[in-house]
């Protein structure tokens, strides 16, 4: 094997040949990205990168229970493994019994690609997108607005070997574009964004000629006090509420009685009805256009994951089911503690409503006055026990009347539960690929639908842009 240039899967095979400890788990990760960056109608800088990061969960069983010890370090080559493993073993040999400890693993297929060379992006991925991006620019400037943004994609190519037998792999491209249209002045913004496994379904036209809608919009502005309001809430709104959701949404804490999912007098809520619209909350793995991986990879334990769990396979998941709680999200562990179904966590997220209209076609049904958002950010939590939000809309308020909508109105301050939306929203709209522009950095892979809520909650007017 050469010392400076090992393929990752013989990084993998050697890091588990040196292990002396009871099990072992290595996971390599192998990332690269391209980037373009672009500020007033022309391109700033673009870059490719390349990235290696390895890491050894080392288990040891002693009198009172079996022990872990994760350590994880970047651009490691097979000069640095013994003193990595080393130090997971020490590591797991200074803790005491690992409250999650399960054994590890075993009897999944070997993934068949596991001694190939990992996937890798470069500039390329943007071959159609970039002349595309550049007739945007032409176009607005042609209409006196300006275009703000940048496009990243990443491709990152994870091995995971155990002592147990587990050779698995996973290849993971993840995109995301966003786009900001300013007026000449400032004084109006508008914000696009997509998720995208390739920037092949991306139209940079399109794009321009929505926020073009939205910067023509904002021309006429019009101020609102805190209230409540019916509210359209858009794709990737919904999204950056629905994902808060779905990370609040443990087994463990929601029978200890510390969620929104807990029941009063003890347990869970799962078989409660939290809407009366047909919504379905699900993960898939293998989900067309959102795939993810499909068995647990665990860097590390926590309230949602557990490294004793890496390679259990993943399984198309209801969270929530025709309105009803079907399930919460538990590792092995925890679902032996809740005595409730494992269901790991997943990096997808989809809500059906059985909704046809697009948010278009919502706007355009609406009667009397209502509010329509771009997106949320700044989102952040007042009470677990409700799952009580606040955040601060951006980007864009527009006000609605009798399906058209008449100007842009200030920002606000929200204070919302999703739980507390999912059970008041009278409309979900057609569910369709979304990035969730809070949690863009974190979870991209959803596709969500506009919701109506008769009453949104703004509770503060916001002078924010």
């Amino acid at each position: 094997m050469s010392r400076r240039n090992s393929k990752p899967y013989e990084i993998v095979e050697r890091a588990l040949e040196l292990s002396t400890a009871d099990g072992c788990v290595v996971i390599a990760d192998e990332n690269s990205s391209a980037n373009l960056r672009w500020a007033g109608n022309a391109l700033t800088t673009n870059g490719v990168t390349r990235g290696r990061t390895l890491t050894v969960i080392a288990t040891v069983d002693g009198a009172e229970g079996t022990a872990s010890g994760v350590v994880s370090r970047s651009a490691v080559t097979a000069d640095d493994l013994e003193p990595l493993v080393r130090a997971a073993e020490a590591a797991a040999r200074g803790a005491g019994p690992a409250e999650d400890a399960q054994p590890l693993v075993s009897g999944v297929p070997v993934s068949a690609d596991f001694t190939e060379r990992p996937a890798e992006t470069g500039s390329d991925v943007f071959a159609d997108f970039a002349p595309a991006l550049g007739d945007a620019f032409a176009r607005a400037r042609a209409g006196g607005r300006e275009l703000y943004g940048f496009a990243h994609h990443q491709l990152n190519s994870t091995y995971l070997g155990t002592s147990t037998g587990l050779r698995l792999r996973h290849d993971q491209p993840n995109g995301t574009l966003e786009l900001n249209a300013k007026s000449p002045d400032r004084t109006r913004s508008a914000w696009a964004g997509r998720a995208t496994r390739d920037f092949k379904d991306v139209d940079p036209a399109a794009l321009d000629a929505e926020l073009a809608q939205r910067l023509g919009w904002a021309e006429r502005r019009i101020e609102l006090p805190a209230g409540r309001y019916e509210t359209l809430l858009p794709p990737t709104a919904v999204a950056d509420l629905l994902i808060y959701q779905y990370w609040s949404a443990g087994a463990r804490d929601a029978a200890e009685g510390r969620t929104v999912f807990s029941r009063p007098g003890g347990g869970t809520r799962i078989g409660e009805t939290l809407s009366e619209l047909p919504l379905t909350l699900r993960s898939d793995p293998h989900a067309p256009g959102l795939e993810s991986a499909p068995f647990v990879i665990a860097h590390a334990s926590g309230d949602g994951s557990s490294v004793f769990d890496n390679g259990l396979p993943l399984a198309p998941t209801d969270w929530i089911k025709d309105g009803r709680l079907e399930r919460l999200t538990t590792t092995r562990h925890s679902a032996g503690l809740t005595d409730l179904p494992v269901a790991p966590s997943m990096d997808n997220l989809v809500l059906d409503g059985g909704g046809e209209r697009s948010l278009e076609e919502m706007v355009a049904a609406t009667t009397g006055r209502a509010l329509l958002l771009t997106c949320l950010w700044y989102i952040r939590e007042v009470d677990p026990a409700t799952l009580l939000l606040t955040g601060l809309t951006r980007d864009g308020v527009y006000l609605v009347e009798d399906g058209e909508v008449i100007g842009e109105v200030n920002n606000f301050r929200f204070n919302e539960s999703p739980v507390g939306l999912l059970s008041r929203a009278s409309e979900a709209g057609r569910t369709e690929k979304t990035l969730p522009r809070e949690w863009g950095d974190y979870f991209t892979r959803a596709a969500m639908p506009a919701l109506r809520i008769p009453d949104f909650h703004m509770s503060s007017v916001s002078r924010g842009v």
